[in-house]
């Protein structure tokens, strides 16, 4: 980047096996406009593809997480030459492939949330495999109270929180701070907002710890099987466990506990 140039929308950062993603838009409370989905969407992509990447955090500068989509940006595509609609059918198209290439992600991903999370911000911790929130986050799908209700979040907070919770906070506009998060199953952990950093990149140190190709199989198997039926869930993990099982490094750590050793993996 030359001097005077703008900062990246989303920086990247390399801890060994665990990459950070950072939302680097604290102006606009890293807003998820046209440009940073693509920014993140970009990024993403880049990961996908690193196999020295073992897992992704994704983490945001400034006072907030994400506060969702940039409200200034939709008005605007309101009295665009598409006339509106056809403006707001590419950015929430744009918005859905980016939710959906979380769960695809050969990596788990965990977002480090602080301050707020909001509408597609909320929608990006519930499509993130796990999360760490800093005590005093509030969370909340709030569209409603601007008269718009929060369509698209919903699929990805649906799938993360109970229904009958997810519908409460979609009709009510009302948040939830990290404790009540935590309840309902939307983060993993909750901490001191001065350890998020540290409490974020262990939990995620721990999951690069294990065996790679393990957890790229565990996790495509856990979210195909989510959609399936009991019997197709078991006949498909079944071929999963099958398929780990006859890999020579699983045989090495199996072989390595049963001698009480450390595995002799790369």
């Amino acid at each position: 980047m030359k001097d005077g140039d703008p900062e990246p929308l989303v920086l990247r950062e390399d801890h060994g096996a665990v990459a950070r993603l950072i939302l680097n838009s604290a102006a606009n409370y890293n807003a998820l406009s046209t440009a940073m989905i693509d920014a993140l969407s970009d990024a993403l992509d880049e990961v996908a593809g690193d196999s020295g990447v073992r897992a992704l955090v994704i983490a945001a500068r400034g006072k907030a997480f994400c506060a969702g989509h940039d409200l200034r940006e939709i008005q605007g595509a309101r009295n665009d030459a598409d006339h509106g609609r056809a403006a707001y059918e590419r950015l929430f198209s744009r918005c859905a492939a980016l939710m959906q290439k979380l769960p695809a992600l050969p990596q788990p991903v965990i977002a480090e949330v602080q301050g707020i999370a909001t509408a597609a911000g909320c929608q990006l911790v519930a499509s993130c495999d796990m999360a760490v929130a800093a005590e005093g986050v509030r969370f909340g799908v709030n569209g409603v109270n601007i008269g718009l209700f929060c369509s698209t979040p919903m699929v990805a907070l649906t799938r993360a929180i109970p229904p009958r919770a997810a519908f409460e906070l979609l009709v009510t506009g009302e948040f939830v701070d990290a404790a009540r998060a935590r309840e309902l199953g939307l983060v993993n952990r909750v901490t001191a907002p001065d350890t998020l950093q540290a409490e974020t990149m262990a939990l995620a140190q721990t999951v690069a710890a294990k065996l790679p190709a393990a957890v790229r199989l565990g996790k495509r198997a856990f979210h195909a099987q989510a959609g399936m039926a009991l019997a197709e869930a078991y006949a498909a993990t079944g071929e999963v466990i099958c398929e780990n099982l006859l890999r020579p490094d699983t045989a090495e750590g199996i072989q390595a506990f049963l001698e009480k050793r450390p595995p002799a993996w790369d």
